[in-house]
This record gives structure tokens, sequence and C-alpha cells, in this order.
């Protein structure tokens, strides 16, 4: 069982080492490298289905902090399959009850899943875009209480969230 989880663990950070370096297509102006990071997510997210179906949500206690961070990057990136999206969701929140994964990175996959299905996010981690050359969160439920909210899972207030993005 070690060995599996050792293997499952390099092969999850071998896939966000791959999401990494195709992230910049994810907004190409060429179709060919969005249609490349597309299929890449969609790879990724079904791979993380069956690791879920085996061992439940990977855990930095059993895989190691940087494979719980990989698949938490590839559920995140799993826009277009929300079932796999959702269900992550799911399992982390379990992990998250159990102390076994940080609300820090739940929060951010709430907020995707919550956009995905074309509804307000909680914790303003979104970004719609940029107006007036400052970044804007797709719509939050009762914004006024954001950044209150950011600071119970250890976001830094949505100012200096965004002051970290370059001008563009």
């Amino acid at each position: 069982m070690a060995l599996d989880l050792a293997a499952v663990a390099a092969e999850l950070t071998a896939m966000m080492a791959a999401d990494h370096r195709a992230a910049p297509g994810a907004n190409s102006a060429d179709p060919a490298e969005q249609l490349a990071w597309r299929r890449l997510t969609a790879e990724h997210a079904d791979r993380l289905a069956g690791i879920m179906d085996a061992h439940g949500w990977p855990t930095a206690d059993l895989f190691g902090a940087d494979a719980a961070r990989a698949a938490w990057l590839i559920a995140q990136h799993a826009d277009r399959q929300l079932d796999v999206q959702r269900r992550a969701l799911r399992l982390m929140e379990q992990a998250v009850s159990e102390g076994r994964a940080g609300a820090r990175e739940l929060a951010f996959l709430r907020d995707r899943t919550l956009v995905n299905e074309g509804r307000k996010q909680i914790y303003g981690t979104q970004i719609a875009g940029v107006r007036d050359g400052s970044p804007v969160p797709w719509p939050c439920e009762d914004p006024a209480r954001t950044d209150e909210r950011r600071a119970e899972v250890g976001i830094p207030p949505f100012a200096e969230y965004v002051a970290q993005f370059p001008a563009s």
C-alpha cells in the first residue's frame, strides 16, 4: 500500500508540474494552446476521479504536502467536469472537518465550484476580469462580509490579495 501511495503521490506532483507548464495556454490567443490546456485539465480530472475512487481525498498525511496540493490544484482546474469538482469539494470538506486538509484551499475550491455552477461565490477568490486596471471578483454573497469570511479561513483581505496580480 505504501508503494502505491508513493506512486500516486509522484503522479499527482507530476500532473501539477504539467499544469503549471500548460497554464499560460488557458487564456492564450492561440486556440490550439487553449485546446491543449482543456485536454490536459480533463485528463487530470479523470485521473483525480480514479484516485478519489481508490483512496478518497489525497491528504498530506497519506500522500505528502506536495501531492495534496496537486490534488487540490487539479480539482480547481476541473472547470469542465463539475461532477469531479463537486466530488472533490465534498471529500475535501470531510478532510477539513477531520483536520486533514486546509480550510484556505477548501475556500478556493468552494468558490470555484460555485462560480462554475453560475452561483455567487463566498470568499471572493475567483476573478471575473479586470476593470480600470483592477481585478474584479465574480459576484459574491454578502460582499460587505467577504474580508471577514476570508480572514476566517486564512485568506488575506481582497485588496491585499489582488495587489499581488500584475497590473494590466
